[in-house]
């Protein structure tokens, strides 16, 4: 009897496969089987995706492919068709097969015709994902990839349910501005903050629609405020002092470096216009930069160099991951200092901490020096497990290329960041899924309508992303002429 149910078992799960063997439709007549998977643009093969994600729609290489026909089918039920020069299909239709085979896989089938007749390549399997992603889009700057001058730029959001994008702010509507160093409190755009170089910078804090626009510099501290992250009331926000140089280097497979001739951190009173410092963190001979706020709000994670010789020993500079505790009632720092990864140990440095907000991990870029990974080729995602102690790299989401700027979403399962792994030469955004024990899944570019035309025809890179959880909302007109009035809020420093 055993035997027998054993039996019946494998017959049905045999019929279940077979019934998911997809095949082309029947508008493509006698298929060429190929062993192989299709050459598509974007890489969507084995790649996870949240629910409710914009589709998948993808080019297929060559320029000898007349028409492609594409069938998906949902583990759980459901299909969907598309026939033409592209695999492009309805965005609600689309939708209704992630929700149906949530926590089920996605299985594709590309057939296309060549002069000599139609070919079928091997299926492959989209996952959607149990974890949902519960955010509206994403924020970016959009900038081309140059050196000198600031050339167009701007702050951009997109909805991630389709392929809507938004202007935040442009910088043609101010002559001369570069804007940049966009940051949200917990994927949430009512606290929001970034910085305005040029001849009219300035520091914008946005607040429940209230703005105000801090003088750029502050003389007592040597610079001006730079790459904030927010505390978790919106009452603080962190940043970073920064005396930035670039220099260009004379070997062919490396570009630009930037280092800082000196950096300090301190944490900003939004209530009080009051800078907070601390000869703990602003010390003479380290660099300290990137701080960012636990999820708790009590603890502030930073990193710390020994400050070189520039620019004859920036390759000398390897940074650590350091924290130090914070009081918000009192506004105070911790009277001692911790290293939790000391990166120049093993000859490297660590850049763009970011935690998790369930308070689990910390994600950062390893280097082998400095800290603007952007430029860096060997540059990875590894993650630090707060609970054990232990840092590894992200295996599955790292390229041959620099993968950097990352931030989480607000449940924690899912992470944005750059990568130029398709040329080498533009940064673009991709999004992968991190499990509860920092399990990753293989990261999938961020959909367009028609990805190929887009990212062909596009001369802008992607940088510091994050996600929002609905759309920002903001007066570009009416902040363009306050930037330019020049109205500025003073900062005291205590």
């Amino acid at each position: 009897m055993r035997k027998s149910v054993i039996h019946i078992g494998r017959l049905l799960g045999a019929m279940w496969a077979v019934c998911l063997l997809a095949a082309c439709s029947s508008s493509v007549s006698n298929p060429v089987r190929v062993a192989q998977l299709p050459p598509i643009f974007p890489d969507y093969v084995e790649v996870t995706v949240p629910v409710g994600i914009a589709p998948l729609n993808f080019n297929l290489r060559g320029d000898d492919v007349e028409a492609v026909d594409v069938v998906v089918k949902g583990e759980k039920g459901g299909e969907l068709h598309a026939n033409g020069e592209m695999a492009q299909f309805d965005v609600d239709q689309w939708h209704q097969l992630t929700e149906a085979n949530q926590g089920a896989d996605l299985i594709v089938t590309v057939c296309a015709r060549y002069a000599d007749g139609w070919r079928q390549f091997n299926d492959f399997r989209i996952h959607v994902s149990q974890y949902p992603l519960e955010e509206w889009g994403l924020t970016y700057r959009r900038i081309p990839p140059g050196y000198e001058v600031y050339s167009h730029m701007g702050l951009y959001q997109r909805d991630l349910a389709s392929f809507d994008e938004y202007e935040i702010i442009d910088n043609r509507r101010m002559p001369g501005g570069c804007v940049n160093c966009h940051t949200a409190n917990r994927t949430n755009p009512s606290t929001f903050v970034f910085h305005v170089r040029g001849e009219h910078g300035a520091t914008m804090i946005q607040r429940d629609g209230q703005r105000e626009w801090l003088k750029a510099r502050n003389d007592l501290l040597g610079g001006s405020m730079v790459y904030p992250y927010w505390h978790p009331e919106g009452v603080y926000c962190a940043f970073s002092t920064n005396q930035t140089r670039q220099g260009f280097h004379v070997v062919p497979d490396e570009r630009i470096e930037v280092f800082d001739l000196s950096s300090d951190i301190f944490v900003y009173n939004t209530a009080t216009h009051e800078i907070i410092t601390d000869s703990l963190v602003m010390t003479p001979d380290w660099s300290e930069n990137c701080p960012v706020f636990a999820p708790d709000g009590r603890t502030m994670y930073f990193l710390t160099c020994r400050q070189q010789e520039y620019p004859s020993h920036f390759k000398d500079e390897k940074y650590a991951l350091c924290r130090i505790g914070f009081d918000p009632e009192k506004g105070q720092f911790a009277q001692h200092v911790d290293t939790l990864f000391n990166a120049p140990r093993m000859g490297k440095s660590l850049t763009w901490p970011r935690p998790s907000y369930d308070g689990r991990f910390v994600l950062f870029t390893l280097i082998d020096y400095g800290y603007f990974s952007i430029w860096h080729e060997e540059a990875d995602q590894w993650l630090l497990d707060l609970t054990t102690g232990e840092a590894k790299p992200l295996d599955a989401v790292n390229s041959p290329r620099a993968d950097s700027y990352h931030n989480w979403s607000e449940n924690s399962r899912w992470i944005v960041f750059t990568s130029r792994r398709d040329d080498g030469l533009y940064s673009r955004l991709y999004m992968a899924s991190v499990d509860e024990n920092g399990k990753a899944t293989k990261p999938f570019l961020l959909p367009q309508k028609n990805p190929w035309q887009y990212y062909d025809e596009t001369v802008y890179a992607f940088n510091t992303p994050d996600f929002t959880k609905e759309k920002v909302r903001f007066d570009a007109y009416k902040a363009i002429g306050e930037i330019m009035s020049d109205g500025r809020v003073e900062t005291k420093v205590r």
